[in-house]
C-alpha cells in the first residue's frame, strides 16, 4: 500500500513531517501505534535503508507486532528493520557484537531477582548482604540508581555518583558483579552509553538515520542520554505525561514534557482522541488525571464521537474473599451469559495475593485463567533453591548460584565466611568452586569457613545424584509434581522441556522467561496481572480489584513530604493507565474486611477490627472521578440486581 493511503489529520503531520525532531504527546487509546507505523512505511517507501532505523518498543511483543503490521499492509522491507525491539536487547547486542564484555571484563549472565517488601530478592539477597552499606531497602533504590548510571533527576548527568557513599557503594557493587561473573540488567543502558562516550569514532554514532521511540516517558535519564548519541539523523519520541509509571528507574516525566526546549528543532503533534474507550469512561478518567494538573481548564483525553457511553461498575464487598469469589463469578456471568470469551477479560490487581482470589475462584468455576506475576515462581524458599541447583547443573562453575546456596538458609548468608573464601580466590586468582574443591580434597586449609566447608560438601553430594538426570526427569527431581512450593516454577520448566533437555539448556531457558517476562499473545484465558504491567494492553472488560487506600495509592510512609507528593502523583498515573484499558466495561472493586497479618504484609492501610480481621476504606482516587461517577454498590447487591 502507499503510505499515506486514506490518511489525514494529526496522523498525516506525524508520519510526513521532515523535522529534525518530532515529539508526539498520545493520551491511551488514541491510535499512536496506527500513526508510528505509517511513519515507518512512509521511510521505507521513500527508500530509506531498513538497518539504518532504530525503532524502540518497550516490550519485544510491542516489536514483534509492529513488524508484523507492516508485513500484514504489505510495506517492502520492514522484515529487513534489524534495530526494532527493547532499548536493553539493543544494548546487549551491541556489547556482545563489538565484544565490549571481553575488553571489559564483564560477563552477561544476569542476576535473577525480584522486589519484595522495597527490597531485592534472590540472587541479589546474599549481594545487599556481602555490601550491605545502611540498610538493605536504601541499597535496593541505589542498585536502581546504578542502573540508572546515577541520573536520579532528569538534572542530573548520567555516568558518575556524586555522593561519597554513591562511590564506595558503586565500586563494591562492581567488584562484587566482577567477581561473580554476573550483571544487573539494568547495567545495559549505562555500559553502552559508558563505550559510546569513550569511543567517539565508533560507527554505531553513525549508523541510524531515522531513531523513532515509543513510551518515551518511561525512560530515565540515562537512556535518554544514550538515545540522543545514536541519533544522527532524524528523532521521534512518542509518550503521554500522565502514562509515566515508572519511578521507582528513575523515569520521569520531566523526560518527555522538556523535550522540544532541549531539542532543536521540535515539530510538536498531539493525539487526543480515545478511540479506545467508551465515553463515560474517558469522562472519568479526565476527572482524575486532572488533578495532577491544577489549574489546567482543558480535558486531557477526547471522546471519540460515536463511540457508545459503557459500563461503569464501583463495586465494594464484605472481605477479600468476598471480592475474589464475586469477582469470579461476575466474570462467569460475562462468559456464559453475555458471551464474552476469557480472553476479553483482564483482571489488574494492586497485590498478588489479592489477584490469586480471583484465579482460584475462577479454577472451581472451570474457567482458564493466568496469573502473570513473574516474582510468584520464586517466592518460596524451596523454588529458589531448586532453581540454584538447575543453576549448578548446567553451569557448574556458576559464582552467583554458588554464593547463593552456601548462604541460604542463614539471617546473615555466611558473609563473614563467605568474605574469607573471597578473600583467598582473589588473592590466589582460582574460583570460589576450585577453592572449596581443595579444601573437600585436604589440599588447603582454610580457617574459619567451617559452615560453608559443610554446606558444600552437602550441595556435591545433591548435584552427584541430580548429574545424569535430563529431560522431564530432572524436572521431577527438582520441582517434584505434588510438592506446592515449587508448583509454579515447575510449570514454567515444563513449558520449555524436551525428553533430552540437559540442565544447560533447561537453566538459560528458564532463566529468559523469569527475567524477561513477556505477554503470551492469542491465549484465550483470563489475564491477571497488576496494574503496572498492563500497560500498552487493551481488553473488552477490566476488573481493578483492591481500591483500597494504602494499595490504591500505595505511599511509603518512610519517605518525605515533597517525595510522597510526587510518588501520589505517579499513583494516580497509574491508576489512570488501569482504567484507559477496557473498549467495554470498567469495575472498580473495593473490600472492607482483610485478615489483620494480610493487611500489614501488603501494607493496606486499616483500622481496627475484630476476630483477627481488620477495616479498610475504599481508595481517594473515587472522590477524584467527577460527579458522573457512579454510585458504589455493595457487592451482594450487585450480584442480586444482576441476576433479575
Amino acid at each position: 500500500m502507499i503510505w499515506n493511503q486514506d490518511l489525514s489529520g494529526k496522523a498525516l503531520a506525524i508520519a510526513q513531517t521532515d523535522c529534525k525532531y518530532l515529539r508526539v504527546m498520545a493520551g491511551p487509546g488514541t491510535g499512536k501505534t496506527f500513526a508510528m507505523k505509517r511513519r515507518v512505511a512512509r521511510l521505507l517507501e521513500e527508500g530509506v535503508d531498513p538497518a539504518s532505523l532504530f525503532v524502540v518498543t518497550f516490550t519485544r511483543v510491542a516489536a514483534a507486532g509492529l513488524v508484523k503490521e507492516l508485513r500484514d499492509i504489505g510495506v517492502e522491507g520492514c522484515e529487513d528493520i534489524t534495530a526494532v525491539g527493547t532499548l536493553h536487547s539493543f544494548c546487549f547486542r551491541t556489547l556482545n557484537r563489538l565484544e565490549v564484555f571481553e575488553f571489559s571484563g564483564r560477563v552477561p549472565r544476569p542476576l535473577v531477582t525480584f522486589l519484595k517488601s522495597g527490597v531485592l530478592q534472590f540472587e541479589a539477597a546474599p549481594l545487599l548482604q556481602d555490601i550491605y552499606t545502611d540498610g538493605k531497602r536504601k541499597d535496593t533504590k541505589r542498585i536502581r540508581a546504578f542502573e540508572a548510571a546515577w541520573a536520579r533527576l532528569q538534572s542530573d548527568q548520567p555516568g558518575w555518583p556524586q555522593d561519597a557513599t554513591d562511590r564506595e557503594f558503586h565500586e563494591a557493587l562492581i567488584q562484587w558483579l566482577m567477581f561473580h561473573r554476573a550483571m544487573l540488567i539494568g547495567e545495559l543502558v549505562p555500559e553502552v552509553l559508558k563505550y559510546l562516550r569513550n569511543n567517539p569514532a565508533c560507527a554505531e554514532l553513525s549508523a541510524f538515520s531515522n531513531v523513532i521511540v515509543d513510551e518515551y516517558q518511561d525512560l530515565n535519564r540515562s537512556d535518554q542520554v544514550l538515545l540522543d548519541l545514536l541519533t544522527s539523523g532524524n528523532g521521534v519520541i512518542v509518550g503521554d505525561v500522565d502514562q509515566s509509571i515508572y519511578r521507582f528507574r528513575h523515569a520521569h516525566p520531566d523526560g518527555i514534557n522538556e523535550f522540544s526546549t532541549t531539542h532543536n528543532p521540535t515539530h510538536d503533534e498531539d493525539l487526543d482522541e480515545c478511540r479506545r474507550c467508551p465515553t463515560r469512561i474517558v469522562g472519568l478518567a479526565n476527572n482524575l488525571i486532572m488533578h495532577n494538573h491544577p489549574g489546567a481548564r482543558t480535558p486531557r483525553l477526547r471522546p471519540k464521537p460515536g463511540n457508545p457511553e459503557g459500563e461503569v461498575h464501583i463495586v465494594q464487598w464484605h472481605s477479600m474473599e468476598e471480592e475474589g469469589i464475586g469477582s469470579a463469578k461476575y466474570i462467569s456471568w460475562l462468559i456464559n451469559e453475555r458471551g464474552y470469551f476469557p480472553g476479553e477479560i483482564l483482571v489488574l490487581s494492586p497485590r498478588r495475593q489479592l489477584a490469586y482470589k480471583v484465579r482460584d475462584a475462577l479454577k472451581d468455576l472451570n474457567i482458564a485463567a493466568h496469573s502473570f506475576y513473574h516474582e510468584e515462581a520464586l517466592e518460596a524458599d524451596a523454588a529458589q533453591e531448586a532453581f540454584a541447583f538447575l543453576t549448578l547443573l548446567g553451569e557448574p562453575e556458576d559464582r552467583v548460584a554458588l554464593r547463593f546456596l552456601l548462604g541460604f538458609g542463614s539471617a546473615t548468608w555466611l558473609s563473614g565466611q563467605y568474605a574469607k573464601l573471597r578473600a583467598y580466590c582473589e588473592e590466589t586468582g582460582i574460583s570460589p568452586k576450585e577453592a572449596l574443591d581443595k579444601l573437600v580434597a585436604g589440599v588447603i586449609a582454610l580457617p574459619g569457613i567451617g559452615k560453608l566447608h559443610a554446606r558444600y560438601q552437602t550441595m556435591v553430594s545433591r548435584l552427584g545424584v541430580l548429574r545424569d538426570r535430563v529431560g522431564e526427569d530432572l524436572v521431577n527431581e527438582l520441582f517434584p509434581e505434588d510438592f506446592e512450593d515449587t508448583k509454579l516454577l515447575r510449570d514454567s520448566v515444563m513449558s520449555i522441556v524436551t525428553d533430552d533437555m540437559k540442565a544447560v539448556a533447561m537453566v538459560e531457558r528458564l532463566r529468559n522467561l523469569l527475567t524477561q517476562p513477556e505477554m503470551p499473545e492469542d491465549e484465550n484465558v483470563v489475564r491477571i496481572m497488576s496494574l503496572q504491567k498492563s500497560k500498552g494492553l487493551t481488553s473488552k472488560i477490566v476488573l481493578v480489584l483492591g481500591c483500597i487506600e494504602g494499595l490504591v495509592p500505595f505511599i511509603d510512609p518512610d519517605e518525605t513530604p515533597a517525595e510522597q507528593r510526587e510518588i501520589l502523583r505517579e499513583q494516580r498515573r497509574l491508576f489512570y493507565v488501569a482504567m484507559t484499558r477496557p473498549t467495554d466495561i470498567l469495575v472498580l472493586s473495593s473490600f472492607v474486611g482483610i485478615d489483620s497479618h494480610l493487611a500489614f504484609k501488603i501494607g493496606a492501610r486499616t483500622r481496627s477490627g475484630s476476630g483477627g480481621m481488620a477495616r479498610t476504606i475504599a481508595t481517594r482516587f473515587l472522590a477524584e472521578l467527577g460527579p458522573t461517577t457512579p454510585v458504589p454498590i455493595v457487592g451482594t447487591d450487585w450480584e442480586e440486581r444482576r441476576y433479575e
